[in-house]
């Protein structure tokens, strides 16, 4: 049987990020875009419609006072206490984290351009890939400090790029990125031209051919909803 995912668009406006997310998620799909104050409903009970959530990137961060922000953070609460699987994207990384008792801070520093991700230990949503990896990146926070009970999963000289708490999952990381969306990305950024060159040069066709298995992500996420007994009864 297909799934049914929540897809939670916390970008800003006009972006790639409901395109990439439907069509890298092969399941029946609904779109909240929560920046405008759209949420699924909260879920109670085991007859809840969605079998997993996805949280996209945002132009944001997962610490500023936003009302939406605040609204979020009590609906993905539920989310966790309900057992539901959960993938939180780059801003959904560190939402995640903080919702659940971590902390993010400003790196002082931008991580942008296509770099190498380092597993850490065998997980079910890195199934099949390479120990090490590459994926595009863009962020200039990071988590800190995971949840308790959380289990890091992936690192590199930024810090820590992907994270499991149960069946809520993290990655820093973009897998929905087609080159098309890296070069949007690095247009629209406020850089000098030095650092424009240095990112754009890493947007080249090994490159995108080998973030490709990034995408993995997806499929091993989607086996993990499929399989997934929730255990309401422990949260309700």
């Amino acid at each position: 049987m297909n799934q049914t995912i929540a897809i939670v668009d916390a970008s800003v406006g006009e972006t790639p990020a409901e395109r990439n997310l439907v069509r890298s998620l092969d399941a029946e799909t609904t779109v909240y875009k929560v920046s405008d104050g759209h949420l699924p409903s909260v879920p109670v009970g085991g007859d809840w419609r969605y079998d997993g959530v996805v949280i996209s990137g945002s132009q944001t961060s997962v610490y500023d006072d936003l009302g939406w922000i605040h609204d979020l953070t009590s609906w993905v609460r539920a989310v966790h206490r309900a057992d539901v699987p959960t993938l939180g994207i780059c801003w959904g990384h560190q939402f995640l984290a903080q919702s659940l008792g971590g902390r993010v801070v400003n790196m002082g520093a931008h991580e942008l351009g296509y770099r190498t991700v380092n597993r850490r230990g065998e997980d079910p949503l890195f199934a099949d890939m390479s120990a090490s990896f590459t994926a595009f990146q863009t962020h200039s926070d990071r988590v800190a400090e995971l949840p308790a009970g959380a289990v890091e999963l992936a690192r590199n000289e930024y810090g820590i790029q992907a994270f499991r708490l149960g069946t809520r999952y993290g990655v820093q990381f973009h897998p929905e990125y087609d080159r098309e969306t890296a070069e949007w990305v690095i247009e629209n950024k406020d850089l000098t031209d030095e650092r424009r060159a240095a990112v754009t040069a890493t947007v080249t066709d090994g490159a995108v051919a080998a973030a490709r298995e990034a995408t993995a992500v997806f499929e091993n996420f989607r086996e993990l909803v499929a399989t997934h007994q929730r255990r309401p009864s422990r949260f309700e």
